[in-house]
């Protein structure tokens, strides 16, 4: 990687950021809880700001409500390295608000505030096309592909990045509770599919997508299709595996003191998009990509050993101390 921010090459991600607000106390309903803090995220953020943290550069296109909250956000982004040139702020809706519970073993569950929320209402009209066209690798969810008008601003983005040369990059990040229905959900996760070149589900989304009760290489291999790469299946404790059309294998976890799985694996996609950027010749080369996936492990790893998302996003020395120490 070059020495100036200025000429590495740039990683955007589209979609949402919003306020997740967390129970003061772990283990408790939203009801029981006494009291919530304040972390922000929005998987396309914290993607953003892991790929900043670990060195790289990154922007981040999406619309935020023109409120503190909104204010708040775009701030956080700056402080953390990510451009905010891709931010629109919506003057009639708010910042989209999540609350969420800890459970007892660092799982989450999700109550949002979104009727509609700021990120919905992106057009593509307000879209930052020379942000976009400058992209190398261009990275996106499904949350913005539930109403519109948002989804024809990511119909959009997509086709733009594509056209100029970048990396496509999915992460579903399904969240049914935002879905009108679990049928809906699949159809537009999978209505966008064969575009991206790089796609990375978690093993409940590989579940999912497929309605198979198995995580081997059969169900995953159901979902290849001609464009991709790569695909990834992240399998929380256990590592993740790796598909690509000459070779496949799994990568082993990093055993760490899990205290919440926030932004795990954002920041996994993030390691991996930092170390793909310059060089895609990586997705070939088995060697390589495994030393490529142990970092996004230990990226994801040490993002699980504090709570909130960004604050635990490591940096390079962060990791180098994990990897070195096993």
């Amino acid at each position: 990687m070059s020495s100036s921010n200025g000429e590495k090459s740039l990683i955007v991600s589209f979609g949402e950021m919003l306020i997740d607000f967390v129970p003061t106390v772990s283990g408790v309903s939203l009801a029981e809880a006494p009291g919530f803090i304040k972390a922000p995220g929005g998987a396309p953020a914290n993607v953003a700001i892991a790929v900043s943290r670990l060195g790289g550069r990154s922007a981040f296109v999406g619309k935020l409500g023109d409120d503190e909250f909104g204010h708040m956000l775009a701030g956080i982004l700056k402080q953390n390295g990510v451009s905010a040139e891709g931010i629109n702020f919506d003057t009639g809706a708010r910042t989209a608000l999540a609350f969420v519970t800890l459970r007892s073993d660092g799982e989450r569950e999700f109550m949002f505030y979104r009727n509609p929320s700021a990120d919905m209402l992106l057009r593509p009209d307000e879209l930052n096309l020379d942000l976009i066209k400058s992209a190398k690798v261009f990275h996106y969810g499904s949350i913005s592909l539930i109403v519109e008008p948002c989804r024809s601003a990511h119909l959009k983005a997509m086709e733009v990045a594509k056209e100029a040369g970048a990396l496509l990059s999915y992460d579903p990040n399904l969240r049914l509770p935002l879905w009108p229905s679990k049928e809906e959900a699949k159809k537009q996760i999978l209505s966008i599919w064969d575009k991206a070149e790089v796609i990375k589900v978690s093993d409940e989304e590989l579940m999912f997508l497929t309605g198979s009760d198995d995580v081997d290489d059969e169900t995953a291999l159901s979902l290849w299709h001609d464009n991709l790469k790569l695909l990834l299946v992240t399998l929380g404790e256990k590592g993740c595996k790796y598909y690509t059309k000459s070779f496949h294998g799994s990568v082993d976890p990093f055993h760490v003191n899990t205290v919440d799985t926030t932004g795990a694996g954002d920041s996994f996609v993030g390691a991996l998009l930092c170390n793909i950027v310059d060089d895609r010749s990586v997705l070939e080369d088995e060697a390589r990509l495994r030393e490529v996936l142990r970092f996004a492990n230990a990226c994801g790893a040490i993002t699980t050993t504090k709570k909130g998302a960004i604050p635990a996003l490591p940096t390079v020395s962060d990791v180098q101390t994990l990897l070195n120490g096993n």
